[in-house]
């Protein structure tokens, strides 16, 4: 007997026999099971534990439109090293560590307030810089011309 159901607007398609369970097959997953994963740290009340928020972009079927989906995860942090509004990377852990810790942070990428501009390597808050890109870069360059003993008069 096939019997479909439907759960979460996605379609399962199972395969039932009579006795024995270990028969059944699922014909569409959607779950990720990601092995990194990038997030903004919410919560660090737990000793060595950082609760991270997941946002991922996830496409409408029916109408075309990406929409946001959020997911919270438990990381393990054994320097308790976050603060809440890091982006930091996880890792998924082979085993899990407890029932609802599955990940282990791997990284903090930005900590709170000490954020990089990734095109010109310049800290930054919002769309402002902190310093002057401008002067930053001109300066890089007297010093490499000072030091190749290039002169613009040759």
């Amino acid at each position: 007997t096939i019997l479909w159901v439907s759960h979460n607007r996605q379609t399962k398609l199972w395969n039932l026999f009579s006795g024995d369970q270990s028969h059944i097959m699922s014909v569409v997953r959607s779950s990720v099971h990601a092995k990194w994963v990038v997030g903004k740290v919410i919560g660090t009340a737990m000793q060595k534990t950082a609760k991270v928020r997941v946002t991922r972009l996830v496409l409408d079927p029916y109408l075309l439109k990406y929409f946001n989906k959020r997911k919270t995860y438990f990381a393990h942090d054994a320097l308790q090293q976050c603060t809440v509004g890091d982006i930091v990377l996880l890792k998924a852990l082979p085993v899990p560590r407890t029932k609802h810790v599955k990940h282990e942070l791997a990284e903090i990428v930005f900590k709170v307030g000490q954020v990089v501009d990734p095109v010109t390597g310049k800290r930054c808050a919002g769309t402002t810089y902190l310093e002057s890109p401008v002067d930053l870069e001109t300066t890089p360059l007297a010093k490499n011309l000072g030091e190749l003993n290039l002169s613009t008069t040759q």
